[in-house]
């Protein structure tokens, strides 16, 4: 795969003028000729400890965009592991490439080789496009990795799925005065690993579900699973439902898609789902209760960073997310602010506890 002047000077000084860049303490731009990686390590801010954010694969059609989103997510992992609780900063790394077509275990060990130059600065994990056996590969060449055999708890997924199912409950608590899911709609947008198990926990709970995804074998097996009813993915956001629940892809609640909302809950394990900063403001005025994303869906990355406690103290945490949901549902109406504005304060308010 080639990918002109991907480590040029050039890209640094893009990286700063970019309009994601956000202070970012550290962006490296890495290449490795023999295996074909391209990669962007965006390391945002470390006051609570060495970085910490998974490695998403995907087929960017250029540099920029590929460091558009390392900038965008390292950002949000810092804030998300901020709200967490953890005592980890905000990182991130993407790999320019097909997961389908370029990648390979080569490939992987050359990503975890980039890594290992950061000597910790940066702790890597499993994202969009990566594998349980993919981490395997990584963790060959560097020690600086969670979600291996060595560091146990493969697949985060469960654990955010969990999160989500959690928040949900909070958001319906706060909504409605009861979090019981008997008789209540949810409209889920996404059945990939997360949202495939969202749903089943939604199910079991006794929800209503109405589903969504490109894959229409996915749809098929949550319509047989589940007895769900099934929706074009443009359209999830439409239903009439108690729940919308963004699983997929982020900056899907935006000046086209907030109007048309059907549902006075958003709460979903989408990153960056308000396209515009502005996004959260004009839920806020349509009455729409909206969990922050990158509160709801910290299980995962809890998961990695609690990698050496037991099963029944990691779940402990994650189902915390929903009491720190609660917190900022009351804290917005108290103030009179949107919600993601309110988990913004209160992230920040950590991070500056640790400023010398």
């Amino acid at each position: 795969m080639e990918l002109a002047s991907s480590t040029s000077r050039r890209d640094e000084t893009t990286a700063f003028d970019h309009p994601e860049f956000d202070g970012h303490e550290k962006i490296v731009f890495g290449h490795d000729a023999q295996t074909g990686l391209y990669t962007v390590i965006a390391i945002h801010d470390t006051r609570l400890g060495p970085a910490m954010g998974g490695c998403r694969m995907w087929p960017y059609a250029n540099m920029q965009e590929a460091l558009t989103d390392a900038l965008r997510l390292s950002r949000g992992m810092t804030y998300k592991n901020a709200m967490a609780g953890l005592d980890y900063g905000g990182g991130k790394a993407v790999i320019i490439g097909d997961p389908k077509l370029h990648k390979t275990p080569e490939l992987m060990h050359a990503f975890g080789q980039k890594v290992d130059a950061l000597g910790g600065l940066y702790i890597t994990g499993e994202d969009v496009g990566l594998t349980p056996a993919d981490m395997e590969s990584i963790g060959g060449a560097t020690e600086h990795v969670r979600g291996t055999s060595k560091t146990h708890r493969g697949d985060p997924s469960p654990y955010t799925a969990l999160g989500v199912y959690n928040g949900i409950q909070a958001a319906l608590r706060h909504k409605f005065g009861s979090d019981d899911l008997h008789g209540r709609t949810v409209s889920l947008q996404g059945l990939g690993n997360v949202g495939f198990t969202l749903a089943r926990f939604l199910h079991h709970a006794g929800a209503d579900l109405v589903v969504s995804d490109i894959n229409e074998k996915a749809v098929q097996k949550a319509i047989d699973a589940f007895s769900a009813k099934s929706v074009n993915p443009e359209d999830a956001h439409k239903v009439e439902a108690d729940v919308f629940a963004p699983c997929a892809l982020g900056a899907g609640l935006n000046a086209v898609t907030i109007p048309e909302l059907g549902a006075p809950i958003v709460a979903g394990a989408a990153n960056n789902q308000l396209a515009e900063p502005g996004d959260g403001a004009a839920l806020a005025e349509r009455g729409i209760l909206y969990a922050p994303d990158y509160v709801i869906n910290a299980g995962g990355v809890i998961a990695l960073a609690l990698h050496d406690v037991e099963d029944e103290v990691l779940e402990t945490t994650v189902r915390n997310i929903g009491e720190t949901l609660t917190i900022i549902f009351r804290r917005a109406e108290a103030e009179s602010a949107p919600t993601d504005v309110i988990a913004d304060r209160m992230a920040e308010e950590r991070l500056s506890s640790r400023d010398v």
